[in-house]
């Protein structure tokens, strides 16, 4: 059954899974930055372009993630306490969204990493001339190179979100049924 100690782990952990982000986002686009300004390859300009994008992806959802984690928290403990009605007809509902949209996110995920590996593997196999006499790659070969990363570190990050999530919204439904019971 939820806790006040649940509720204050589960923000918690997200607030730190925020931070993460934001520092895997912000290494992200320094990398892309250097690596092209540094190299200057075609392949640092295909590598750049996910490495970019997704990195400010990771650095904005990181930091509305983090924002909003000790707001989230504080209203939930106070609804244990004060409301806990809110906590069945607000958080268990968020949460089941929540849940829901990491299914999506694995999904598009899945194709990323797919997609970049099926790119590497073109250049591989069926790259232009030019690029095997020099020993260079094409810049589709780095942007599938960084796509995969790319999208191997949400595929891992969001795996333990999804896990965290997913205990927590049982916790949730146990309270929600204990109060039911009740009444």
């Amino acid at each position: 059954m939820l806790t006040k100690n649940d509720i204050e782990q589960y923000f918690t952990a997200e607030k730190n899974d925020a931070r993460v982000f934001i520092f895997i986002g912000i290494m992200s686009i320094i990398i892309a930055v250097l690596g092209f300004l540094i190299y200057r390859t075609e392949a640092w300009k295909g590598a750049a372009l996910p490495l970019i994008l997704i990195g400010l992806i990771q650095f904005f959802v990181g930091n509305a993630t983090l924002k909003r984690s000790d707001e989230d928290r504080i209203r939930m403990v106070y609804a244990y306490d004060m409301n806990p009605g809110e906590i069945k007809s607000f958080e268990l509902p968020r949460m089941n969204v929540v849940n829901k949209n990491f299914t999506t996110y694995r999904l598009l995920q899945f194709a990323l990493v797919v997609t970049g590996l099926m790119l590497v593997l073109y250049n591989s196999f069926f790259s232009l001339p030019e690029y095997k006499q020099v020993g260079e790659y094409s810049f589709s070969h780095g942007l599938g190179i960084a796509l995969s990363i790319q999208a191997i570190i949400l595929l891992s990050t969001d795996f333990f979100a999804e896990k965290r999530a997913a205990k927590y919204t049982t916790q949730i439904k146990s309270y929600v049924q204990a109060l039911n019971v009740a009444r």
